[in-house]
């Protein structure tokens, strides 16, 4: 079967991986995804996917998308895992919504209270409709980020 990607190794690359593999003190995917390229290499064992799926354990896809990365972007980026394009969540404050968050808590607090508390800045953040919800925890990691203080 023709592949795609035909990964070849050259002697350096190799030692490297080998090294990688024998001295196992790094993440244990770096580990697994040396010992694929290793294994699919084209001047050595040339395993098939397959094969290689079965004796690491792992995923088809995963030594597809090994393969794949080693081909087009080189061998430190298929020893990695792939990065995420985008959060797996969108952040609930951005810049404006902080520098609001700021404002507010800059300002005077409210009447009764000597001190803005964490859950009165995200209740007012929630009445100024800056954001639908908010928990106080989020308010103080914004905060803290800006290394803010409400004392």
């Amino acid at each position: 079967m023709n592949k795609k990607y035909n990964v070849r190794l050259t002697g350096e690359e190799r030692s490297e991986l080998e090294n990688l593999v024998k001295t196992g003190t790094t993440q244990a995917y770096r580990i697994k995804h040396a010992n694929i390229l290793l294994a699919v290499d084209a001047d050595g064992p040339a395993w098939t996917d397959e094969q290689t799926r079965a004796a690491y354990r792992c995923h088809l896809n995963t030594v597809i998308n090994v393969r794949q990365r080693f081909v087009e972007q080189g061998m430190e980026v298929a020893l990695e895992r792939k990065k995420r394009n985008e959060p797996p969540c969108k952040p609930i404050l951005d810049g404006d919504k902080e520098a609001r968050l700021i404002a507010v808590a800059c300002s005077r607090p409210p009447e009764g209270r000597a001190r803005w508390s964490l859950q009165l800045l995200a209740d007012k953040l929630v009445a100024l409709k800056v954001v639908a919800s908010i928990s106080d925890q989020t308010v103080r990691r914004a905060l803290k980020k800006m290394s803010l203080s409400l004392i």
